[in-house]
């Protein structure tokens, strides 16, 4: 029998959120651009994925509370980057390929 100790083990739960923060191809097409571009606004953001800023402030939002992504204030616009885990997933979705 396998048994595995990790720090700070998430339950089935919390990984299902996870999963499903980034199970879009939407999603993780702004986290592959945030990836580059950090710092961007979900104006920008829709500017340079062609895409209506309502959608893209759904994705941001799931992206969010999924942990992916951080949001920082900034005057009245609201700046957006990648968290360790939304850079490690990104890692990971590569591997896929």
């Amino acid at each position: 029998m396998y048994k595995y100790k990790y720090k700070n083990k998430k339950t089935y739960y919390q990984l299902e959120r996870l999963v499903r923060g980034f199970s879009n191809h939407r999603r993780i097409q702004i986290m592959e651009l945030l990836k580059k571009d950090p710092e961007l606004s979900v104006i920008e953001i829709a500017d340079k994925l062609s895409v209506n800023m309502k959608t893209i402030a759904e994705h941001i939002k799931r992206l969010a509370m999924s942990g992916l992504i951080l949001k920082r204030n900034e005057l009245q616009s609201v700046r957006h980057k990648l968290t360790k885990n939304g850079e490690r997933i990104l890692e990971f979705l590569r591997t896929l390929e």
